[in-house]
């Protein structure tokens, strides 16, 4: 699916145009708000083009995606098309202040990218506030013409969007309030925006899956959550793992999917089960403990069918369920992650980078900060939420008249970001001991807007360190505008001496979103040959905008070829 980022710049230009160049696909996409009605109220949500999930983009690789945007919704918005690389395109990788200032109400902007060097599931979604609760969408990349998948054609592809409902809660006036109440946990998961029949709520549609005795069918799973890890099963079926946020990997045969926010996981489900129903189902995998002793998280389970041609139309009480894991199944979840690994001598395969130039020990975790005046906090002692990496708590320069990006590229860093991002923690300690939740010194982080500087075509190698300050929680990091490798994944404090030997160098999967495990840590390693601005953080919506986040400043590279170009003429000015 995806090129590999060991791929040079100039070696991914080369190919791209060594081949016929593909279509433009155009796509006109009106922000708006809408009234919609689940669990039995109806609310007002933010949509695209009046979709739950948003239009799915269908695009082959090479081509170039002409995205008109108009923002006819009362809030500020971006879109981030989640996992392009963005090769010359760094203007439109969408997350609001670092690569681009919001699309404000009542205007517009063109997003414009050609689809280098990938093929496969990703997705996109807004990148301001909470507003990818609703506004998402699925974004697949089929290979250019004359090219076929490394296994079977199945007979149908079809998209599956896993995603939250919140019956009653104004997200927006939620995002202003985040660092007092943290998101409270959703009413209900969804599958391609139906909740099932679960919720009480006898009109509430759900998702049906309409298959063929004998065929095969490729589901492209996606979580678009804010908040929740996903279990998926369907019952009686099994599903061969074929790739992961558009990489592929070597099949792999399990009976549940784990998935988490910002990832996408291809599945082949072959429909060879007696002619009857079958409910496929999602629950949350909530790596952190529940209340009281944890933050609280939706309990519930949405689920769809799976009906074989010739079945009885009335499925009420009839469809088999499967048996969901517990929500806490932490073993189940690291062995579907840590069993995956790449797809050797497939489409796009390149060996992983054996030197390494620049190694970095990031910890990432939730803090606490000081409750501001007159607010009722829910932290510990009074406290507010924070988070942070290497504690520093990143803070979006949205008060400074520019995004990161163009600071960058006119080379203006002062008044939007500093470039010491620091390489390490100021302090190793044991960061998954639950004593440290009573340390404050530690669990306090200043707040800044802190860049790590990476020079063109290095080879970066990251530990990331889960820290267990308010608790052993998964955290999903994304790095925008690459694929990395995953080289290794454990729990408790990481450690080179006796970790490194576990290293998987030869086929490891590749993806741009890593669960770093609930106490645990996992190491990637990329190369960093696209000249940039690219954010770091984690896809739990709670937590970003608490500041568990950073960026790498990718310097340019020797050619205008390898160097960032000027931004588009209708680039929203702040």
């Amino acid at each position: 699916m995806k090129a590999l980022v060991v791929f040079s710049l100039f070696a991914l230009l080369l190919a791209a145009s060594s081949f016929a160049s593909g279509a433009i696909v155009e796509y006109s996409f009106t922000v708006k708000d809408l009234n919609v009605t689940r669990l039995c109220k109806t609310q007002t949500i933010t949509t695209v083009n009046g979709m739950v999930p948003g239009p799915i983009i269908d695009v082959r690789e090479n081509d170039t995606l002409v995205i008109h945007v108009f923002n006819g919704s009362p809030h500020n918005i971006t879109l981030h098309w989640h996992g392009i690389f963005q090769i010359r395109s760094q203007w439109a990788d969408g997350p609001d202040y670092i690569t681009q200032c919001p699309i404000r109400p009542g205007h517009k902007y063109t997003y414009r990218f050609t689809i280098t060097g990938q093929e496969g599931t990703l997705w996109w979604h807004a990148h301001a506030g909470l507003l990818r609760a609703y506004v998402h969408g699925a974004l697949i990349i089929r290979p250019r013409p004359g090219f076929l998948y490394p296994f079977p054609k199945p007979y149908e592809e079809v998209p599956i969007i896993l995603a939250e409902w919140w019956k009653s809660t104004d997200l927006n006036k939620i995002f202003k309030q985040i660092q007092v109440n943290g998101v409270p946990p959703s009413d209900a998961f969804t599958i391609n925006g139906m909740p099932g029949d679960l919720y009480n709520c006898p009109h509430d549609p759900i998702f049906k899956l309409k298959v063929k005795q004998g065929k095969t069918y490729l589901l492209r799973i996606i979580n678009a959550n804010l908040v929740a890890q996903m279990f998926f099963k369907v019952a009686n079926h099994k599903f061969t793992v074929v790739a992961v946020d558009a990489a592929y990997t070597t099949p792999y045969i399990t009976d549940v999917v784990v998935i988490a926010p910002g990832q996408t996981t291809d599945v082949l489900l072959k429909a060879n089960q007696p002619t009857g129903s079958y409910y496929m189902a999602s629950s949350a995998y909530a790596s952190a403990p529940g209340p009281p002793a944890g933050p609280p998280f939706d309990t519930t389970t949405t689920r769809g069918i799976v009906v074989y041609k010739g079945a009885s139309h009335d499925h009420k009480g009839h469809p088999l369920m499967p048996i969901m894991p517990a929500f806490n199944d932490t073993s189940l979840a690291h062995k579907f992650y840590s069993n995956l690994t790449g797809l050797s001598g497939g489409p796009h395969w390149l060996d992983c980078p054996s030197e390494v130039d620049e190694r970095m020990f990031i910890t990432c975790g939730l803090s606490l900060d000081f409750c501001p005046k007159n607010a009722n906090c829910v932290g510990p002692n009074k406290t507010a939420l924070s988070a942070s990496m290497n504690n520093v708590s990143f803070v979006t320069p949205s008060n400074s008249g520019s995004s990161i990006l163009e600071a960058f590229y006119r080379n203006k860093p002062e008044g939007v970001y500093t470039r010491d991002f620091p390489n390490h923690p100021p302090e190793f300690f044991d960061f998954v001991s639950p004593n440290i939740t009573l340390d404050f010194i530690k669990i306090f982080a200043p707040k800044s807007t802190k860049v790590k500087t990476l020079k063109f075509n290095s080879t970066v190698e990251i530990v990331f360190q889960n820290v267990v300050f308010l608790g052993a929680e998964n955290h999903p990091m994304h790095l925008h505008g690459f694929d990395f490798y995953v080289l290794a994944q454990g729990f408790g404090v990481y450690s080179a001496s006796r970790d490194t030997k576990n290293f998987n160098v030869m086929n490891p999967q590749r993806r741009n979103t890593i669960a770093v495990p609930a106490g645990g840590w996992a190491v990637i390693r990329f190369k960093a040959n696209n000249p940039g601005i690219w954010f770091v953080h984690c896809h739990i919506d709670g937590h970003l905008p608490l500041g568990l986040a950073m960026a790498f400043e990718v310097q340019n590279g020797p050619t205008p070829e390898t160097s960032l170009p000027p931004p588009p003429p209708d680039l929203p000015k702040c």
